[in-house]
């Protein structure tokens, strides 16, 4: 076999706009399927041009053409159905954030490990080589010794009545929509995990979810990280890393898509600035990396643990926001001082 078969539960915007080019471009992947709960299955893949539609997810899964899935669905159904879908011997490609919290994260790794079934969370930005050229240059002591990581995600949310976003049983809110970036981000970039957390959220009255959180993490490493996230304010999707010798800013960390696949990467050392220009297609990255992963039967680059790591530090935010508490995450069981 040199190519996955792939199959889409949902007809979710993100699956017909982003994955699914993604998986027709990809050199290592087509697009088999296309399930809905009822009959929008068939308008989607006539309009994709996708060969086979389902009125359940439950008929793709049976699907035995299906190699691996894609779950774009609502953040509160994708424990569910990552158990359905390995029950079923798919590899399993699933929308962030992984859970709602590390335990159910923890049981859904569990569980694929167990079928011998694949997993990614779906962290696609990850994928853009300028990530990689940003640790490069950390590496080669050009901006000194790390001081500080800083992170923005967010963008002014309109017609937000009646979206999934706002439901807060259904994991809405903006941390777990795009605060999860930063986190991941500043745990991979910085190369550590979060020791403490300390935590403060804008909590919509009407449905009780954050629509902004401002978060300072410490690193184990020392590092200290500063993030926020919001549906409140302008489109921002972007990174900086400060050392002792000068700055390392990522305006397009996110979303690369928007600028035409193109990742800026500005190094500024005292008076001198250069800009690199690095390109890459984030989903059809990350879909032939997730391809290759069970096409070569080895381990995706972002683990099942990682994933895990990612969720407790959001559990973690979610504690200190509820109680104004400043939370540890220290592996050796350290309480706050």
């Amino acid at each position: 076999m040199t190519t996955i078969r792939w199959g889409v539960l949902s007809t979710a915007n993100i699956a017909r706009t982003q994955l699914i080019p993604a998986i027709k471009q990809a050199g290592n992947a087509e697009i088999a399927a296309i399930a809905s709960r009822g009959p929008k299955a068939h308008d989607a893949a006539a309009e994709l041009k996708i060969p086979k539609a389902y009125e359940t997810y439950e008929e793709l899964l049976e699907d035995p053409e299906i190699d691996a899935v894609y779950i774009p669905l609502p953040n509160h159904l994708h424990k569910e159905w990552v158990f359905k879908a390995a029950e079923r011997g798919k590899h399993i490609l699933c929308e962030k954030p992984a859970a709602l919290n590390a335990k159910d994260t923890e049981e859904m790794i569990h569980f694929c490990r167990e079928r011998n079934v694949k997993f990614m969370e779906a962290f696609m930005y990850q994928f853009h080589p300028q990530h990689a050229r940003v640790r490069e240059i950390i590496k080669s002591g050009e901006i000194g010794e790390v001081k500080l990581m800083k992170s923005s995600h967010s963008f002014n949310f309109q017609n937000r009545e009646g979206d999934i976003r706002m439901a807060k049983e259904m994991g809405g809110g903006s941390l777990y929509d795009v605060g999860c970036y930063s986190v991941h981000a500043i745990r991979t970039v910085l190369e550590s995990e979060p020791a403490e957390v300390q935590a403060r959220a804008e909590i919509d009255e009407v449905t009780g979810v954050d629509t902004s959180a401002y978060v300072f993490l410490e690193l184990e490493n020392g590092i200290p990280a500063i993030f926020d996230c919001s549906f409140d304010t302008a489109n921002r999707n972007e990174y900086e890393v400060i050392g002792t010798e000068g700055t390392i800013k990522v305006p397009y960390a996110f979303r690369p898509d928007q600028n035409g696949g193109i990742g800026p990467v500005i190094v500024t050392t005292g008076n001198t600035s250069r800009e690199e220009k690095i390109a890459g297609s984030i989903y059809q990255l990350e879909v032939e990396h997730f391809s290759a992963a069970i096409l070569n039967d080895a381990a995706p680059v972002y683990s099942g643990e990682s994933a895990v790591a990612n969720m407790r530090v959001l559990d973690a935010c979610f504690t200190s926001m509820a109680t104004g508490k400043r939370i540890s995450l220290r592996s050796d069981g350290a309480e706050v001082k």
